[in-house]
């Protein structure tokens, strides 16, 4: 096995996937492999279409590839079933999205407090996390805000500490600054990659912005179906 597999990054094998349109088949995936390290941040990019979305679902174990296999937490995950895929998702993964998918009835540390409860977490145990993860995000004196009260970097930025509340292995983001101005992308990105790096998760984030792919480890680009420099 190899290691991304055995020490808790994340391992695409060979993974296909494929859409019927009417009676055309459209091939998004075809034996795509990638391996991404413990505390490596990877950008993936692409054109729109290109199908890096379902590349993100299918390593999120959203979708199941048509063919081929991905590996978590040293697990090969493609004949699990929806519970035990559901279980890990909930334990070694972490999700943004472009959109930040806040609850609004919610105050922020209440936004981060919740998926480590479902988790099974106590809540004093959860809103210590919660508050440590705000402050590193420099959130902590909003941390009693709703989201309707907070800009929308600093709704982001809460949606990163979410995303980590439950010390995930792997962190997978789909333009997590994608709706965001050129000035508070910086700012939010610089954060989003300060966390990962100091919590030494495998991340893998889509971006269209090619500066921000450049300060990542590493770049790969699908096209047409295929990675290139995987």
């Amino acid at each position: 096995m190899s290691e991304p597999a055995r020490a808790g990054g994340l391992r695409l094998e060979g993974v296909s996937r494929s859409f019927s349109q009417g009676k055309a088949v459209l091939e998004v995936l075809k034996g795509a492999d990638l391996a991404i390290r413990p505390g490596e941040i990877v950008a993936l990019v692409g054109p729109s279409g290109a199908g890096k979305s379902t590349l993100l679902h299918i390593a999120g174990l959203l979708e199941r590839p048509d063919e081929g296999e991905v590996w978590l937490a040293g697990e090969p995950c493609g004949k699990l079933s929806d519970d035990r895929r559901t279980g890990l998702r909930r334990t070694f993964l972490g999700f943004v999205y472009q959109y930040h998918h806040l609850l609004p009835e919610f105050s922020a540390v209440e936004n981060v407090v919740l998926p480590q409860m479902i988790a099974g977490v106590a809540r004093g145990k959860a809103r210590d996390r919660a508050m440590r993860l705000l402050d590193v995000m420099g959130l902590a004196q909003r941390a009693q805000h709703r989201p309707g009260q907070l800009s929308g970097g600093e709704q982001q930025r809460v949606a990163i500490a979410r995303a980590l509340a439950n010390d995930p292995k792997v962190l997978l983001a789909d333009e997590p600054t994608g709706n965001l101005d050129p000035h508070t992308s910086e700012t939010v990105f610089d954060e989003l990659l300060r966390l990962v790096r100091t919590s030494g998760v495998a991340a893998l984030i889509a971006t269209h912005n090619p500066d921000l792919a450049r300060r990542m480890d590493r770049v790969v680009r699908l096209e047409e179906g295929r990675l290139a420099g995987a």
